[in-house]
C-alpha cells in the first residue's frame, strides 16, 4: 500500500529576523500539492532498518532518521524497509524531503499501531527540519518562528503551472547570503493572505544565482499575473484561473523544462492517516 508525500509552495516567504542561535525567523503560508512522491513500508526483523528506491543518500536518509527515532520515542521494537517513489524534484524548494520524512512517520505510526498522537509526530518532524511538522499536520498553515508554529489557514485553491528549470538548489547556502533580506516588516496572517502581499525574499537572490530560474520566471510572468518561486527554490509556478489555462500555458512552455499542471490544496492526502488520537484508524 502506497503512502502519499505531496509537495508544498510557500505562497509567501518572509524573514523578519535572526536568532542569537542563527536560525531565521520566518512568516510563511505553506499549501499542498497534487504532486506527490510515494512510499510503500516493508516489515523487517526488529531494530533493522532499510531505504530502497530512488535518490537515496545513504544511512543520513531523512526516512531513516524518522523511522529510528519515532522507535525510540515510542519505545517500541519494529524494523522496516522502506520504498520511495522520488517524483518531486530535489532542491526545487517543494520540500519533498521533509514530506517524505513526514510520511514515514505517520505511515509507521499506523502500520506499527504505535498510537502516537499528531503533537508527538510533529514534534519528532521538528527535530528533523522546520519544514516536517506542516506535512504531520497536513493543514495547509501559515507558519512563524523557523517554521514550527502553526495556524490552519484556507487560502485560494486551483490550479497551478509548475516548472522545474533543471537546477537544484541549497536551501543552506541560499540562507547564507549576504544580500538576502533578513528584516521584513511582520505580517499578519490576513494582510499577507486578503491583500495577497505574495513576496518571497529568496526571489531575486535565487534568480540572480541561477539563469535558469530567472528565465522560467520571466516567461512564466507573461503567462500569469501571479508567478513566483517556490521556498528556496529553483521550481518555480503560476497561477491560473482553470486546468485549460495552465495546459495552455504548459503547451507554449520552452522545450527544456520539465512541468506539472496540478491542484493547490488546503488538505494533504496524508490526512486520511491521521485519526484525532495516533494509532490505526481502523480500530478506532
Amino acid at each position: 500500500m502506497p503512502f502519499p508525500a505531496p509537495a508544498k509552495i510557500n505562497r509567501f516567504l518572509h524573514i523578519t529576523g535572526r536568532r542569537p542561535d542563527g536560525y531565521h525567523e520566518l512568516q510563511t503560508v505553506f499549501q499542498f500539492l497534487g504532486l506527490e512522491d510515494r512510499l510503500r513500508f516493508d516489515p523487517l526483523p526488529e531494530g533493522r532498518f532499510e531505504m530502497a528506491g530512488e535518490a537515496i543518500d545513504g544511512q543520513d536518509n531523512l526516512c531513516l532518521r524518522a523511522a529510528r527515532r519515532l522507535a525510540e520515542v515510542a519505545d517500541k521494537s519494529f524494523g522496516v524497509r522502506i520504498h520511495l517513489e522520488k517524483r518531486i524534484p530535489v532542491g526545487g524548494g517543494l520540500g519533498g524531503g521533509s514530506s517524505d520524512a513526514a510520511t514515514t512517520l505517520v505511515a509507521l505510526n499506523y502500520l506499527f499501531d504505535l498510537g502516537c498522537p499528531v503533537e508527538q509526530l510533529a514534534a519528532i518532524g521538528l527535530e528533523l527540519g522546520a519544514d516536517v511538522p506542516v506535512f504531520v499536520a497536513g493543514h495547509a498553515a501559515w507558519a512563524e518562528g523557523v517554521g514550527e508554529r502553526l495556524a490552519p489557514v484556507a487560502p485560494d485553491t486551483g490550479w497551478i503551472l509548475l516548472i522545474d528549470p533543471g537546477v537544484s538548489v541549497a536551501t543552506g547556502a541560499m540562507f547564507g547570503c549576504a544580500e538576502l533580506t533578513r528584516d521584513c516588516a511582520t505580517e499578519t496572517i490576513s494582510s499577507a493572505i486578503d491583500a495577497e502581499r505574495f513576496v518571497n525574499v529568496f526571489e531575486p537572490v535565487v534568480r540572480a544565482r541561477y539563469p535558469e530560474v530567472d528565465h522560467a520566471l520571466a516567461w512564466l510572468a507573461d503567462q500569469s499575473p501571479r508567478a513566483h518561486l517556490s521556498g528556496s527554490g529553483g521550481c518555480v509556478f503560476g497561477m491560473f484561473p482553470d486546468e485549460g489555462a495552465a495546459r495552455a500555458a504548459q503547451s507554449a512552455q520552452p522545450a527544456p523544462w520539465k512541468s506539472w499542471v496540478t491542484t493547490l490544496q488546503n488538505t494533504s492526502p496524508l490526512q486520511a492517516w491521521l485519526p484525532p488520537c495516533g494509532g490505526n484508524p481502523e480500530k478506532e
